[in-house]
């Protein structure tokens, strides 16, 4: 039986092991398949109930193949703590319609986020509100950026986060906020901001002055004017002051040299976010979740689920057969998925109301992946060969029209997300006008049960507790044998030797001596172009955003850097990260699911 291929083997190996018992195992349980259960059980209590056993059996044959929930319905699905299957976040800093942040908001913006913290989510902010430091801010009593994001930290890193991983967050700041440049440089200096990530949104128009070496406008509003004048601000006519004029490209040289340097900030391409939002109409985005793969709005989250690809491959290495790789069993399986995070949205304790009141007028869930590249090892495929990007941009095809047509099937059932409007989502342009024609006419007939349901996640812990140490998210493999710096509770990260997943199955069939094929090929193998080309390639069939970070060699050039992260624009990504290996910091990539020095991600 295929299927018997596909299965990871029941025996964990340690790293594996520890990770699945410290984030995931509930009293009582003592396997992967004990999880699993718990998990099935409580996502089928949404249904009718007459027709929960049969959806629990169904939940849970999908994640004996693959499909699991991300992190937080994997550890907090069915029990008692009071904790949240929901992932990500974002919230907003000030109120609607609010422009500057007072010391009063700050103050509500900080106890909403330790409720949500505390509970196990993750939270983005942009803190553009925050007025900006040469405007005598301190008067108002807000702080700088930079003193509010340290109260943030500050918070988080205080919460007592029992049975969790600690707190995630990210930072966004816009690229005409007068602090930018200090925003840009906080990550050089060594264990500042630990619990967050930070990101810079850049829109179209700010790329383009860096394009064309112009001038850009570093503004925001001011109450009162007064102090805007007093800092030497001049009015703009639109209601913002400017504080300062300077060469786009000085502005850019600071991004590039701190990602160099720091792998942050990553770039969010706000612009492009927005313009590919169904949504775009009733709602604006400003950041993301803490890895970025969910743009979000104001009280916007989203419940995430994986798919580990390598389970749909057949006749792995050739093994049996010609390798090839199963569309219609992973059609299936992201059908059910759908079906699952829908029902999540209905059970999960909210940190707070706003959330949901907003995750029900729109539903977004994120089916994802994991083991993309363990899948194109299996089908010997490189990974940053033309063929394999043609592989994945299949996969990301039957993704898509395969959620969509779930979804629709979903609102014929239980009716379409209340926000939903047919003239919208099926108006030329907009993601649904890509479907295949009978995906787009169910959508007419019935509507859409989510507003958004796809989304690439890192998928750090997952892809070791229940993936066997797949490769993450669409990552290439970081490598095939390593040691890995593994943090249990809160005592000091242990050392482990581990092996991939896809390299683990190979030395099964062909002995530990066999030399590996060309088609292994590591992260630090694939040129950061290619890294790059993979995102552009799977771009187009995700309604959300996509979690990549491009890792580069560590002699890499600021140039370098700046042209990739200037390609990334180019391509219309949505957001990019480039991290480059320096001895001098921590090793992210090698020390997950916690990774010293920055957040870990609930994926």
């Amino acid at each position: 039986m295929v299927g018997e291929i596909r299965i990871a083997p029941e025996v964990l190996p340690p790293v594996c092991a520890a990770v699945l018992a410290d984030r995931y195992l509930a009293p009582g349980e003592t396997t992967r398949e004990h999880v699993f259960r718990r998990v099935a059980h409580a996502l089928a209590a949404a249904e009718a109930p007459d027709r929960r056993a049969h959806f629990a059996r169904l939940f849970y044959a999908n994640m004996l193949h693959g499909a699991i929930g991300a992190g937080r319905i994997m550890a907090n699905a069915g029990v008692a703590r009071q904790a949240t299957m929901v992932n990500c976040f974002v919230h907003p800093i000030v109120g609607p319609g609010v422009q500057i942040a007072a010391a009063s908001d700050i103050e509500r913006a900080l106890s909403q986020a330790q409720v949500t913290l505390r509970m196990g989510g993750g939270v983005g902010y942009d803190f553009s509100p925050v007025a900006p430091r040469a405007a005598l801010q301190a008067q108002a009593g807000t702080g700088s950026v930079s003193e509010v994001i340290e109260r943030f930290d500050h918070a988080c890193k205080s919460l007592a986060l029992s049975n969790t991983r600690g707190g995630a967050q990210m930072a966004v700041l816009r690229c005409d906020h007068p602090d930018l440049a200090l925003f840009v440089r906080a990550k050089r200096e060594r264990k500042r901001w630990t619990t967050f990530n930070i990101s810079v949104a850049v829109t179209d128009a700010f790329m383009q002055a860096v394009a064309d070496d112009a001038l850009w406008p570093l503004q925001h509003r001011a109450e009162p004017d007064a102090i805007a004048r007093a800092a030497g601000a001049h009015p703009l006519g639109n209601g913002n002051w400017c504080y300062a004029t300077l060469p786009a490209r000085q502005l850019w040289r600071e991004i590039v040299e701190a990602a160099h340097h720091s792998a942050e900030p990553g770039l969010l391409f706000i612009d492009t976010i927005n313009a590919a939002n169904d949504l775009a109409e009733v709602e604006t985005i400003v950041a993301t979740n803490p890895c970025g793969e969910q743009p979000l709005p104001p009280w916007g989250s989203c419940v995430l689920g994986p798919i580990d690809l390598s389970r749909w491959v057949e006749c792995p290495f050739g093994v049996g057969g010609q390798p090839m790789f199963d569309f219609v069993g992973l059609s299936r399986s992201v059908q059910v998925q759908v079906r699952m995070l829908d029902n999540a949205i209905d059970i999960t304790r909210w940190p707070l109301p706003e959330h949901m009141h907003e995750a029900h007028a729109k539903r977004r869930v994120g089916v994802g992946v994991t083991g993309l590249a363990d899948a194109l090892t299996m089908m010997r495929l490189p990974y940053d060969a033309p063929h394999a990007r043609h592989l994945t941009t299949q996969i990301g095809r039957c993704l898509r029209d395969n959620a969509y047509a779930a979804s629709a099937a979903l609102a014929q059932e239980r009716g379409p997300y209340p926000l939903f409007r047919a003239e919208r989502s099926l108006a030329p342009g907009h993601f649904v006008a890509a479907l295949p024609n009978a995906v787009r006419d169910a959508i007419a007939r019935h509507g859409l049960r989510n507003s958004h349901l796809l989304s690439l996640a890192p998928t750090g812990s997952v892809s070791l507790a229940f993936g066997g140490n797949c490769s993450s998210g669409i990552e290439p493999a970081f490598d095939w044998t390593y040691e890995r710096r593994v943090r249990v509770q809160h005592g000091p990260p242990l050392r482990y030797r581990i092996e991939n997943h896809a390299y683990r199955y190979f030395r099964a069939v062909h002995g530990g001596h066999a030399a590996l094929p060309d088609y292994f090929v590591t992260a630090r193998q694939v040129d950061g172009m290619d890294h790059l080309r993979m995102v552009a390639a799977l771009q187009p069939f995700i309604d959300a955003s996509i979690s990549k970070t491009v890792l580069v060699a560590g002699g890499v050039s600021p140039a370098e850097v700046g042209a990739l992260l200037f390609q990334a624009w180019q391509l219309r990504l949505k957001g990019i990260t480039i991290f480059r290996p320096d001895p001098a910091l921590d090793e992210v990539l090698s020390m997950l699911p916690v990774a010293e020095g920055r957040p870990a991600c609930f994926c």
